[in-house]
């Protein structure tokens, strides 16, 4: 047991992969418990913020959560900014700006008011919460843009680690509502054809969250609503440390 720990130790990244992919595993068979309707990204995000816990509490500093543990040391690496960026960069990549004039104005328009929405239901969240200061209030109200764009928010203007974790924090509560819910106002808000899937996605964003939410709704919609949801990740990631920081310090002061 002892050369066993050595070896995933000395090799934490291999250790990681291993964790993640058990991580997975486990959230892919919860997820068929609730007939997918609750996606097993959301629920492997939500045993990870679990297991960060444990990992800080164990280990006694509070902060690096599992990774903060020898052996796990690896998951420091892979949940680094390096790959988080990467993974950014990579889905930026996966769009195409000539697809999203399909949804016409309608869908253009939908992303930046579902951006702005967000944000200022983030912010006065935040300033509820006590959290008054222009940082703070702009990494937590991006975060409700989704999970990726608060990390992305909180480096860029300086927020502390304990603001971006919110921040993340207020993006997977939000993936995890729109999945819920999203079937249950597809007919009210008539959600039937690729063209409201789009504007849909635009408005929601969390691409995780709009993905499994439609195919829940009818799997025919997912790649539509998938589409403006991946620009509304970029879009987000534009406009929260920029316009919206500086429009925010404006008001807060």
């Amino acid at each position: 047991m002892e050369m066993i720990i050595k070896i995933f130790t000395k090799n934490g990244l291999v250790m990681s992969f291993m964790v993640i992919g058990i991580v997975m595993y486990v959230s892919g068979l919860l997820s068929k418990m609730t007939n997918k309707r609750i996606a097993g990204s959301a629920i492997a995000i939500i045993i990870g913020l679990v297991l960060a816990y444990i990992g800080g509490t164990i280990s006694g500093k509070g902060a690096g959560g599992l990774g903060a543990i020898p052996i796990f040391s690896g998951l420091a690496v892979m949940g680094g900014s390096m790959l988080r960026d990467y993974c950014i960069v990579s889905t930026a990549f996966g769009a195409r700006l000539s697809e999203i004039k399909k949804a016409g104005a309608a869908g253009i328009i939908s992303l930046f008011v579902g951006v702005i929405l967000s944000f200022v239901v983030g912010v006065v969240i935040a300033i509820l919460f006590g959290y008054n200061d222009t940082v703070s209030a702009t990494t937590i109200g991006a975060g409700a843009v989704t999970f990726i764009v608060g990390p992305v928010t909180g480096a860029a203007v300086g927020a502390s680690s304990e603001v971006i974790a919110l921040s993340i924090a207020a993006g997977v509560v939000k993936s995890i509502l729109v999945m819920i819910m999203t079937p249950f106002v597809a007919k009210a808000v008539g959600l039937n054809n690729a063209k409201t899937a789009m504007i849909y996605g635009g408005l929601m964003g969390t691409t995780s969250g709009t993905a499994a939410g439609l195919a829940a709704t009818d799997p025919r919609l997912v790649p539509y609503g998938a589409l403006t949801a991946t620009f509304y990740t970029g879009l987000g990631c534009l406009m929260c440390p920029s316009v919206l920081y500086f429009a925010t310090k404006a008001i807060l002061g």
